[in-house]
């Protein structure tokens, strides 16, 4: 693998009850990436608070998000950010529109378009995509939505008001490349970002998520969407988020299946680095 890694397990943007297991879930992968690329950013233990943003343990995610911030910005060439929760991507695709204007690929179950008047949470993780668009970092017509199929009525009427493209994996190819030629016929270099919420993928591939939704992706959907992105720009960034490893069965400390399916899922998520780091 030629990216470099950067370890941030923050919990504290997710409204799950397996929160606290992000943690484990970023350590888990940390331990199958090579020592000498990877990094990791610190997450402070306390939950925080709002701090008047109607944004759950906000004064913690705002840290994080500052410490981010440092590391990239210290780091040369295509980084691979390791979650935690989603909320790490803000950071991530902020620091990528340096390089360029930003096609992202978001893959994920949920499109994270919320407010945080329109969230029914408050949890962060459910807002970071609005808040990078709001923020001017990406353009509504340049993110492309693969996956994307549970969404609040406020996430719907979002998209359907600013033109985000929810697209097949098959069509992700095509989507990137009209927009690499609409960037370009506006004077700017594209650059690809892609967001993977290990949520995107079918249960039935994938278990280890704090919400997951039916009829989602297969592996190879994903992993051949990916390469099909990357095969029309280059890869300025990505993110790997929102792995929650169950927890043994009744609190037994050598379940058996608990092994196998945190087994099967890291074997899973190895497969998707490789595509995005290869």
């Amino acid at each position: 693998m030629s990216s470099q890694f950067v370890v941030v397990g923050q919990w504290q943007g997710s409204g799950s009850s397996r929160a606290m297991r992000l943690i484990e879930g970023a350590e888990a992968i940390r331990l199958e990436l090579p020592a000498a690329a990877t990094t990791v950013v610190d997450v402070p233990l306390e939950a925080g608070d709002a701090e008047g943003t109607r944004i759950l343990r906000y004064s913690s995610i705002r840290l994080v998000r500052e410490r981010l911030q440092q590391r990239l910005a210290e780091l040369d060439g295509t980084t691979v950010i390791i979650g935690g929760d989603c909320g790490v991507e803000y950071a991530g695709i902020e620091h990528a529109a340096r390089a360029g204007r930003v096609v992202l690929l978001w893959a994920d179950a949920h499109a994270d378009l919320n407010s945080p008047d329109s969230s029914p949470s408050g949890a962060f993780h459910g807002m970071v995509l609005r808040s990078i668009i709001d923020a001017g970092i990406v353009a509504p017509a340049d993110v492309v939505l693969v996956g994307v199929r549970d969404l609040d009525d406020a996430e719907a009427e979002f998209i359907a008001a600013h033109g985000l493209r929810r697209v097949a994996p098959s069509d992700v190819g095509s989507i990137v490349t009209e927009r690499a030629a609409a960037a370009r016929a506006d004077g700017a270099e594209p650059v690809l970002y892609a967001h993977v919420d290990l949520d995107v993928l079918d249960p039935g591939v994938f278990s280890g998520v704090g919400f997951a939704v039916p009829f989602g992706l297969e592996l190879s959907e994903l992993t051949t969407a990916i390469a099909a992105a990357r095969d029309v720009l280059p890869l300025v960034g990505a993110g790997v988020t929102e792995y929650a490893p169950a927890g043994p069965a009744n609190g037994g400390a050598d379940d058996g299946h608990a092994l196998d399916s945190a087994s099967d899922d890291l074997s899973v998520i190895l497969r998707i680095l490789a595509v995005l780091s290869g």
